[in-house]
């Protein structure tokens, strides 16, 4: 019986405690959530016994007692014993950097529910992951990783991934937390992380994560995006001569396609044989081969790179360093002084871009605008720059990403 650790109990995380709770050869050991009440009442509805603990031996006393442990503090959750891997689900970037370094000093594989964190931080991670023999990984059931798979199939099977693309329903680059509240509400979701997926950031983080774990690309700033009726239609909207010219794997979203909710790998393949084949399975003309998965499931199908993790096996990791990044820009035109609110809010949006790897980009990433203040006036749709904002190059989150590169870093103020 494997011990798995949980930090962050929001939607994400609920979905995975039942998840655990119900796969046979894992246990949760101890789950940390800031809102304890909440938390608290969602697993007395799963009918599982659990202790609020605040010190490190009442951690363990509530393992060894078979009892689930309930804290607000990542960092004290981490050290429950036995524990062997952390789902990380806040959905908080900075808490995320502090509770994953904790994890790999204790011994623990690290399994990424935090699309941003794994972002920007993931090849720090990634490495440390190596230097301590452990696994590092995406999780499998979000899109990134349900795409990783059909592009490992589409590769074992001799085929060439030409594009790995997601299926979106609906974008406004200008959505913010109270325009978006009655969805958000609808759907049971944070309101800045609901707006965070209707501005489109979102999905750009997880095509930048595909990117650098495949050694893909965008074509253009942003990606296209065309809207389709069906994922079918892939051939017609694009070029996909023209993107496999590009020798790498390119990463691009539709707009509206059923089915709604899945992802899609566009595939090369032109051995004769192997096409009449295909042909015969009615998988069309070829050369190009769209492959679709109609789903996600998220925590449902988490659970099977928990159990790689603990074999060695990493299901998505940016083995490919920073091919690419998101780039904050005005949401709105805003003035000098003013201070930038993060992923999901009133002030910015991102857009993927690619990157050279060595070479610290100049733009502001998304993952860090948030509590930095402007030094000039940015327009709507402008690229903010590092440049643009004051920060504190030793606040944590700020001091890892730049310590990814190997180039000199810029002046913060």
């Amino acid at each position: 019986m494997a011990g798995v650790v949980i930090t962050g109990l929001g939607t994400m995380g609920q979905g995975l405690l039942y998840q655990l709770s119900i796969t046979p050869g894992l246990r949760c050991l101890a789950v940390a959530e800031l809102r304890l009440e909440r938390a608290a009442a969602f697993i007395r509805s799963l009918g599982l016994p659990f202790e609020i603990v605040s010190t490190r031996a009442q951690l363990v006393s509530a393992v060894e007692r078979r009892v689930l442990a309930l804290t607000d503090d990542g960092e004290l959750a981490v050290q429950a014993p036995g524990a062997k891997v952390l789902i990380e689900s806040t959905n908080s970037i900075l808490a995320s950097l502090a509770f994953c370094r904790k994890a790999q000093a204790a011994g623990l594989h690290l399994v990424m529910m935090n699309a941003e964190a794994d972002l920007l931080f993931g090849p720090l991670l990634m490495a440390g992951a190596r230097t301590a023999g452990l696994t590092y990984t995406s999780c499998d059931g979000d899109q990134p990783g349900v795409v990783k798979r059909l592009v490992d199939e589409a590769i074992l099977w001799g085929m060439e991934p030409v594009l790995l693309g997601n299926i979106k329903g609906f974008l406004d680059r200008y959505s913010d937390p109270v325009s978006i509240r009655p969805e958000a509400e609808k759907r049971n979701l944070d309101h800045r992380m609901c707006a965070a997926f209707t501005d489109g950031t979102k999905l750009c983080i997880e095509a930048a994560l595909m990117a650098n774990a495949c050694g893909g690309l965008t074509d253009v700033v942003g990606m296209h995006g065309p809207r389709v009726a069906h994922v079918r239609d892939v051939s017609r909207v694009f070029d996909l001569a023209a993107l496999r010219a590009r020798k790498a794997p390119v990463v691009d979203y539709v707009l509206g396609a059923e089915p709604d909710g899945g992802v899609f790998v566009v595939a090369h393949c032109d051995h004769p044989y192997q096409r009449g084949m295909l042909r015969y399975y009615k998988m069309g003309d070829g050369p190009f081969y769209t492959l679709v998965r109609p789903m996600h499931l998220c925590h449902v199908e988490a659970m099977r790179c928990v159990f790689d993790a603990l074999g060695g096996i990493s299901l998505m990791e940016p083995v490919h360093g920073f091919r690419t990044n998101v780039f904050a820009r005005g949401k709105r035109a805003l003035r000098a002084g003013e201070l930038l609110d993060g992923l999901g809010g009133h002030a910015t949006y991102g857009l993927i871009e690619n990157c050279d790897p060595t070479v610290l980009p100049q733009g502001l990433p998304s993952c860090l605008a948030d509590d930095v203040r402007l030094k000039r006036d940015v327009a709507k749709d402008e690229p903010i720059l590092l440049a643009d904002v004051g920060f504190d190059a030793q606040r944590a989150d700020f001091a890892a990403y730049l310590a990814q590169f190997p180039t000199p870093r810029p002046s913060p103020r």
